[in-house]
C-alpha cells in the first residue's frame, strides 16, 4: 500500500469520483523512482587520524562536482528524462517537496516517451492532472500522486517528464547526480515537441520522486544504497548504474515483470546524515513508501566507515555499530513482508580516506554480512569486484580511477552477480 507521509493534498485529491471509478484489480508498482532530499543536511566531515591532513587538489583534480542543484525560477520548464524498468499501460507520477521548502506551484505536468534528446513523441504525449486539475500546489513535506493515465510503453523506456513552475523559491527539492540530461526552459514548454535552442541543461531530477505503473503479477527490488548505487562515475544518458543493468538483465529473462528501482543517494551513510538523512531515517519513505516493493538490497556503510571508521578513538565507529544498524534496516524491512538482500562491500584502498582501521572494519561488516544468516539473501559483491592478487583494491579494469567507484563495466560485472532466481522463489 502507498505510504504517504503529508495526507493532506491525497485527501483532496482522492475524490468520490475517482474512487467510484478505480478498477478494482490496480497493484501499482514503481517502474522508477529515485530518493529526493528530505530536508537540507549539513556535510559530515571526515574524522581523520592525527597524522593524516585532509589533502590538497590541484584545480579540477580529485574533487567531486560540486552539489548545487539547477537553478529553477518562476515561469520556466523543467523536462527531465527517465530510464523505466517494466512496461504498462497505465501510469501515474509522484512529486515530492523538502520539510524545509517553499510551497512550488506547478501549473503543468506532461509525460511523453522520449524519441532523442530533449525532443519527445509528440504523439505519446499526455497532459497529467491532480485531483482532476491540471495545477497544483507541492507543499513542505508533501508526496503527491497524479491522476493515473492511459500510456502505453514498453520495457526499459525513455520517458519525458515535463513540469511548467509558475512560483518558486529557493534550490529545488532534488537528486543530484540524476545520470541523465534534463532540460530548463523559460516559459510553459511542457507539450513541446523539443526544448528550445536556449534552454540551460543539467543532471539532476527536482520535485519527481517516481513514476508508477499499474502492472497486474509485477514487483519491485529496491536498490538501497550510496553513490556506488546511485551510478557515481558512469557514463551520463548511458544507463549504466548497476540497478538499471539489473533491471535489463530481468526484462531479456522474461518471465514475471520485475522492476528495480534505485534508491542511492551519493554520500549517504547508514546511521549518520550527512548527504541527505540516514538510510534508516529514509527507509520508510524510499523503501516503504514505494508501491510493489517486495526486494530490497542494501549496499552501505563505506560512508560510515570512511568519514567515522579510521580512527580509534572511544567514540569511533566499529564494525559492530554498522552491524546493528543493517539489523534495524532487516527488521523494518521484514515488519512490511518485505524481503532484504545484503550486499558486501566493496574494496577502496587507494582512496585517501581509507586505511587499516578502516580496512579491519570493512572486512568484519562482509563476513558478518556472508555467514550471518540474518539477511533473507546475500550478494558478494566484494568478490565480484575486488583485485585477486591485491583484495583491498578495485581490479583495475573496474575501477572509474578514483579507486572506490565502479565504472561502466564494473557495474556490469555487480548487475550480473546477482542469482536472479532467489526473486522468483
Amino acid at each position: 500500500m502507498k505510504s504517504i507521509l503529508s495526507a493532506g493534498l491525497f485527501a483532496i485529491t482522492a475524490t468520490a469520483s475517482a474512487q467510484s471509478t478505480r478498477p478494482s484489480q490496480e497493484n501499482w508498482v514503481a517502474t522508477w523512482a529515485t530518493p529526493l532530499e528530505m530536508a537540507v543536511t549539513t556535510p559530515d566531515r571526515p574524522v581523520l587520524p592525527p597524522d593524516v591532513k585532509m589533502p590538497t587538489f590541484p584545480a579540477g583534480q580529485g574533487r567531486r562536482s560540486p552539489r548545487t542543484p539547477p537553478a529553477i525560477a518562476d515561469d520556466q520548464t523543467v523536462r527531465m528524462i527517465v530510464h523505466t524498468s517494466i512496461a504498462g499501460k497505465r501510469l501515474r507520477i509522484e512529486l515530492q517537496n523538502a520539510f524545509d521548502k517553499p510551497v512550488v506551484s506547478l501549473w503543468s505536468a506532461h509525460i511523453a516517451l522520449r524519441t532523442t534528446g530533449s525532443s519527445i513523441d509528440p504523439a505519446s504525449d499526455r497532459q497529467l492532472t491532480f485531483g482532476g486539475r491540471n495545477s497544483v500546489d507541492l507543499r513542505p513535506g508533501q508526496v503527491i500522486v497524479s491522476d493515473p493515465v492511459t500510456f502505453e510503453f514498453k520495457p526499459m523506456s525513455d520517458i519525458a517528464v515535463s513540469l511548467y513552475v509558475k512560483k518558486t523559491e529557493g534550490p529545488p527539492t532534488n537528486h543530484m547526480p540524476g545520470l541523465q540530461t534534463a532540460y530548463v526552459a523559460n516559459g510553459d514548454d511542457t507539450a513541446a515537441a523539443s526544448m528550445p535552442a536556449d534552454a540551460t541543461t543539467n543532471t539532476a531530477y527536482v520535485w519527481l520522486k517516481g513514476i508508477d505503473v499499474d502492472a497486474p503479477g509485477a514487483f519491485a527490488i529496491a536498490c538501497l544504497g550510496d553513490s556506488i548505487t546511485d551510478g557515481f562515475a558512469t557514463t551520463v544518458d548511458a544507463n549504466q548504474a548497476w540497478p538499471t543493468l539489473l533491471a535489463k538483465r530481468l526484462s531479456e529473462k522474461g518471465g514475471m515483470p520485475i522492476a528495480v528501482i534505485n534508491e542511492g543517494i551519493s554520500g549517504n551513510q547508514i546511521l549518520r546524515e550527512g548527504a541527505g538523512v540516514s538510510a534508516i531515517a529514509r527507509f520508510d519513505r524510499d523503501i516503504i513508501g514505494e508501491p510493489g516493493v517486495l526486494w530490497v538490497v542494501l549496499l552501505e556503510g563505506i560512508n560510515d566507515i570512511n568519514i567515522h571508521g579510521q580512527v580509534t578513538a572511544p567514540d569511533a565507529l566499529t564494525a559492530d555499530d554498522l552491524i546493528a544498524g543493517d539489523k534495524e534496516l532487516i527488521a523494518e524491512a521484514h515488519m512490511h513482508h518485505i524481503k532484504i538482500i545484503g550486499a558486501t562491500l566493496t574494496p577502496d584502498a587507494g582512496v585517501w580516506l581509507a586505511g587499516p582501521i578502516g580496512e579491519a572494519t570493512r572486512q568484519k561488516l562482509n563476513e558478518w554480512i556472508r555467514t550471518s544468516r540474518a539477511f533473507d539473501a546475500v550478494v558478494d559483491l566484494d568478490a565480484a569486484l575486488r583485485d585477486k592478487a591485491d583484495p583491498t583494491h578495485l581490479q583495475a579494469e573496474y575501477d572509474s580511477g578514483d579507486h572506490i567507484h565502479p565504472n561502466d563495466v564494473g557495474n556490469a560485472a555487480m548487475a550480473k552477480a546477482f542469482d536472479l532466481n532467489i526473486f522468483t522463489k
